[in-house]
């Protein structure tokens, strides 16, 4: 074999052990719910033999789980956008600070990630609690006669939800805004933009990759979640990854749940390739101008 034959082997033969493991852990689960999702379930048997769109009729006709499908859009969006909002100012600072505590702070962020999502959502339970931490503050600062009911609530789901993506949007966003050559927001503070300006007109356009990829992740991830929405949200909320869960193991239906799960795969999928070519899409318009 010639030494230009081997080096156009060499990256196919990396790649090749990644490419087999994706395909067995990722790929053939996903191709086994396909075929599952069209398989038929009775009371005498789990799954019957034969095709049907039987399942996914039932899910885009009943109004139970199409309420369940834009709930669970609604607080994903909503997650994403206060992650985004609490984010980008902490990773704006990691990137233009020089402190030498920088490897510090960076550490602090990235230590809510060694901690797995079902003890950061006990913590917000404790936090959220009908005698935890904010209703005992409230209750001492006498602002409030009786605790009020935080816990197993929409905006528990969303409050802890968003607390488990912002270190994912923050370290996504930081590693961008640490390639910005500065200078150019103090070209802009010269010619006379005041930092308002600076920001929209120069700083975000050119942090809009990150903003695309550090969004499109906690999308995702708040599409899929699971803990959180169980032991926050309780019987107040119900979102996809519960309910499909739900309908396997409770209700032994694993065609519907496993249509349920190519339902929600397929539109966090959609939707988020779609919220990223309308960011770049923007972005390519911004630098042409």
């Amino acid at each position: 074999m010639t030494h230009a034959a081997s080096r156009a082997w060499q990256g196919p033969s990396l790649a090749g052990p990644a490419s087999l493991v994706v395909l067995a852990i990722i790929v053939l689960p996903m191709l086994v719910l396909l075929q599952g999702s069209f398989e038929a379930s009775s009371a005498q048997s789990v799954i019957q033999q034969g095709l049907t769109l039987a399942n996914y009729q039932r899910f885009f006709t009943d109004p139970y789980y199409l309420d369940i499908f834009f709930v669970t859009v609604k607080v994903a969006a909503l997650c994403t956008v206060l992650a985004l909002v609490l984010g980008f100012p902490v990773a704006y600072f990691l990137a233009r600070t020089q402190s030498r505590h920088k490897s510090l702070l960076i550490i602090l962020v990235v230590f809510p990630l060694l901690v797995g999502n079902v003890v950061r959502a006990a913590g917000w339970m404790i936090i959220l609690g009908h005698a935890g931490a904010i209703n005992s503050l409230l209750g001492w600062l006498g602002l409030a006669d009786e605790p009020l009911k935080l816990l197993y609530t929409p905006a528990a789901v969303v409050v802890g939800t968003t607390g488990i993506v912002l270190p994912y949007l923050i370290l996504t966003l930081q590693s961008v805004l640490e390639g910005i050559d500065f200078s150019v927001e103090e070209a802009a503070r010269n010619l006379g933009a005041n930092p308002i300006v600076t920001f929209l007109r120069v700083t975000l356009p050119i942090a809009t990759p990150g903003v695309a990829a550090g969004t499109v992740l906690v999308f995702i991830l708040c599409m899929n979640a699971y803990a959180t929405p169980v032991l926050l949200g309780g019987t107040g909320i119900t979102m996809m990854a519960p309910a499909l869960y739900d309908q396997i193991t409770k209700a032994a239906d694993w065609p519907f749940g496993s249509a349920m799960a190519l339902i929600l795969v397929v539109s966090t999928l959609v939707m988020a390739l779609i919220s990223h070519s309308l960011i770049n899409r923007k972005y390519a318009k911004t630098m042409a101008a």
